[in-house]
């Protein structure tokens, strides 16, 4: 069975983020995979220093075959140092993974049959 981890911010650590509708958006995400034969996790952090340790333990966790980087992430320009730190992540513990980008937290599962 393939494999794909998705990692984003926890939507209850981002300001002026509804974050009870976009976990119930993420959550409905996940169980998608399922139907697509595809076993998935996911990795939602706050933007702080415990993110790049929580990351990494996921992505070693086991072998990944598509890592999902979250619009979260990656969007915001604010955040490009922690992008740029996501994306090393990945190549660093799991480069064997594909690296796949979704457009909202609803087209993950779209995101990762790209690479698989």
């Amino acid at each position: 069975m393939a494999t794909a981890l998705i990692l984003g911010f926890d939507p209850h650590t981002v300001p002026g983020m509804d974050g009870d509708g976009l976990r119930a958006v993420l959550d409905a995400e996940l169980a998608r995979f399922a139907d697509h034969g595809i076993d998935a996790s996911m990795t939602l952090v706050a933007p702080d220093e415990m993110a790049g340790p929580a990351i990494t333990a996921a992505l070693v966790d086991q072998d990944w075959d598509v890592v999902v980087i979250g619009g979260g992430i990656r969007k915001p320009e604010p955040a490009l140092p922690f992008f740029e730190l996501v994306v090393n992540l990945v190549r660093r513990h799991a480069p064997q993974a594909a690296i796949a980008f979704n457009t909202s937290g609803s087209d993950s599962v779209e995101a990762v049959q790209r690479w698989l």
